[in-house]
Order: structure tokens, then C-alpha cells, then sequence
């Protein structure tokens, strides 16, 4: 197991505070990551309807999913057996029934079909049509949107959560700096890629990496201009800027960080935006501290960039940590106006100060820690523009 069975205990009391503040007896947990947080299941099964129950008054939670993930289950997670309930395979993509059905079933024959249930609305992998079948096979449950109850106790880090982040971070430096080494001239984006991903997974002789939630984001040239463009078989051109979006990955915990790397040499103006980047990542870092809000943050960036006739109409970061396809945020947090979770240490987040034109884009990344004092900086890779050579374009390395 990942963690001591103690922790995942504490997590399933803390679950069940945050249930009884919302009144509910029963919570069903389809988002992967909420699965895993609280019974450690690891598996490539999310494509399929699976859950994870939780019920007031038990001590441990059901794990429900199809019969050939059962023993996925038995491998992964810290519940006893005769807690991982399976459904036959005629469930799986059927136009005549739903597994959802099994479900309602299973919390019937329990004595837990007029309680009040929370079902996360919001997640990826709960559709219309599971919530349409629990309920109608349960039409006298109370139900109750539920969506970031678990996302929500999962935004404080234990210490061995920000330990498996540092090895994430480890592991996004190899592969950044094999992106920044491999890039060049006539090189194809598809074999860079190739190369990041070795690195990501083959990690240190110490240890390997997890695949990430998200595919490397490889930009080049004008399409730089948008952030969440991947890579095709196309050439590097000289001048080309190209934007790196990767993440480390250990054991699910993510740390993602975005450099800007240039082929050959930038006007002016591209110099100039990569400065004020760096300069209001720096401002942001030297802000962050307990007891400060999200919003707070944002308004320290925000007034640096202003400083320079530039604004940015997206949010500055997010909450990051345990998660899995499509997205390593955890949903909850944002550094943007009008968010006002306050920093507590042991969180974590990644603020990613990209500013788009329309015909170019930089970005320059960090993933923090939000510390007893102030901020810690999970991963060490120079904080500039770097050429393609990696070297830095903008005088002495910021860190």
C-alpha cells in the first residue's frame, strides 16, 4: 500500500465529517482519484461504471466495479474482501441494462435505498444516464449533488503525499530537461515527446514514474498562441518558440511544470513578455503564505503584469495532487478574483502564469508547497526563456 492503513482511516473519518455537515448517509464516489484516495484501487478500469460507497455508519467503504477488476481490487486496497462487490460482464456498454442497476440493487439488499445519498454530479466518469438509472431504481433515496465533498478533504497533504510530489518533481525535471536538450531544428515534435516520456516513466535508479493525467502539451511556432494544443510529425523551424507542458507523476501524485523554450532567437518583444512572466512568478512566489486567500494571490500577479500595460483573463493556478485521465487538478481551488479559500500549509498547487497573444504565447511554471512561512518550489529547472540549447536567454537562472 502507498500509505499506512492509518491514513487511509483518517480519510474515511474526515470524509465522514464533511458527510454529516451535509447530511448525508451514503456517498457514492465515481472520480477515480476520490476512489483511490480512500481505498488505494489503482487500475486502468475508470472506462467502465465503478464506485466507491461509503455509508455512514460502516467502517469500511464498498468497492463496486466489474468482476474482472475484482481482483484489481483485492490487489490494491485496504478492504476486506467480502467489501469488493463485483457485477457480471453483460452489464459492460449493455443497451438493455445498466450497471448502475446492480448498484441500486446492492445498496437495496443493504438497507440503503431511502437515505440520503450524495452522487458526485460533476465528475468525468458519472454520466446522465448512471444517475438516471439509480434514480429509478431508488425512488425513494433523497439525493444530493456531492461533487468536490472528497476533492475538498483531499486539498491538505499528508507528508507522505508531499514526499510522492518531490519524487514527481524529480521526474518532471528529467523530462523537461531532455524536452529542452532534444528540441532543435528539424527535429519532428513527435520524437521529442517520445524522449519526455521516457524520461518521465524511466525516472532515477531509485525510482520509476507513473503515466501522467495529462499528455505532454507541445506547442510550436503560431500555436503557441493556445495552450492546450499536444504534437504532431511535424519539423522544428528555426525561430519557432515552442511551450513545454509536462508533469511527474509517482504513484498518481503529480507535479506539472511549463517552460518556453526558442529555436533560434526571439524579437524583442517575445524577450520582453518571457521577463514580465518571470518577474510576476517571482512577485507571486515571494507572496504566498498560510492565511492568505487564493484571490490574494492572484491580485499580487495581476498588479505586476498591470505594471506593464499586460492583463491575463484566465485564473493564475489551481490545486494539484492525486489524480488520474483526463486532468491533474483536483478541482477545487483556483487562483483567480473572487476565490476565496484560505492557504493552509501542506497544500499544493500550480501556478501557471501564461500569457496569449495571437500570434504567440509563453509560459513559465511552478508547482508549490504552501509552507509554515511561505512557499516551497517542488521542482529546480531554470525559470526562463531558454534557447534550444538550454541555455538561458534572459541573463542568470532565477532558481
Amino acid at each position: 500500500m502507498p500509505f499506512e492503513l492509518r491514513e487511509y482511516q483518517e480519510r474515511i473519518q474526515l470524509t465522514k465529517r464533511r458527510m454529516l455537515d451535509e447530511g448525508l448517509e451514503v456517498l457514492l464516489i465515481t472520480d477515480p482519484a476520490n476512489m483511490n484516495y480512500l481505498t488505494g484501487y489503482d487500475g486502468w478500469s475508470f472506462y467502465v461504471d465503478q464506485m466507491v460507497v461509503v455509508i455512514i455508519d460502516e467502517e469500511q467503504p464498498l468497492w463496486i466495479g466489474r468482476k474482472m477488476d475484482g481482483n484489481g481490487a483485492k490487489a490494491t486496497t485496504w478492504l476486506h474482501h467480502e467489501n469488493l462487490v463485483t457485477y457480471t460482464d453483460d452489464y459492460v456498454h449493455s443497451n438493455v441494462k445498466h450497471p448502475m442497476d446492480f448498484v441500486a440493487k446492492t445498496l437495496e439488499e443493504l438497507d440503503q435505498s431511502t437515505r440520503h445519498i450524495g452522487v458526485e454530479m460533476g465528475a468525468y466518469y458519472f454520466t446522465a444516464l448512471a444517475f438516471e438509472s439509480l434514480k429509478r431504481n431508488l425512488p425513494d433515496a433523497k439525493w444530493k449533488d456531492a461533487t468536490l465533498l472528497v476533492n475538498r478533504v483531499r486539498m491538505v497533504k499528508s507528508n507522505q503525499e508531499i514526499l510522492y510530489m518531490k519524487n514527481a518533481a524529480r521526474l518532471v525535471e528529467l523530462g523537461m530537461q531532455k524536452a529542452v536538450d532534444t528540441i532543435s531544428e528539424g527535429v519532428r515534435e513527435c520524437d521529442v515527446v517520445a524522449d519526455i516520456y521516457s524520461s518521465l516513466i524511466s525516472g532515477t535508479p531509485e525510482f520509476g514514474g507513473d503515466y501522467p493525467a495529462i499528455v505532454p502539451m507541445l506547442p510550436s511556432g503560431e500555436h503557441t498562441c493556445t495552450p492546450h494544443l499536444t504534437w504532431s510529425d511535424k519539423r522544428y523551424r528555426n525561430n519557432d518558440l515552442v511551450i513545454i507542458e509536462i508533469a511527474g507523476c509517482y504513484k498518481r501524485y503529480h507535479c506539472p511544470m511549463a517552460r518556453t523554450v526558442s529555436v533560434g532567437t526571439q524579437d524583442e518583444r517575445v524577450r520582453d513578455i518571457g521577463k514580465v512572466v518571470v518577474e510576476g512568478l517571482d512577485e507571486t512566489l515571494a507572496f504566498v503564505k498560510p492565511g492568505v486567500t487564493c484571490e490574494e494571490v492572484e491580485e499580487v500577479w495581476r498588479k505586476s503584469i498591470a505594471r506593464h500595460g499586460i492583463m491575463k483573463d484566465s485564473r493564475l493556478g489551481y490545486s494539484i495532487g492525486l489524480n488520474y485521465p483526463p486532468d491533474w487538478g483536483e478541482h477545487t481551488a483556483s487562483v483567480r478574483q473572487g476565490d476565496q479559500t484560505i492557504l493552509q500549509p501542506n497544500m499544493t498547487f500550480h501556478l501557471i502564469p501564461g500569457i496569449w497573444y495571437h500570434d504567440f504565447g509563453i509560459e513559465i511554471s511552478e508547482s508549490i508547497r504552501v509552507t509554515e512561512s511561505g512557499s516551497e518550489v517542488l521542482a529546480n529547472f531554470s525559470r526562463k526563456l531558454i534557447d534550444a540549447k538550454g541555455v538561458s536567454m534572459m541573463g542568470n537562472d532565477a532558481v
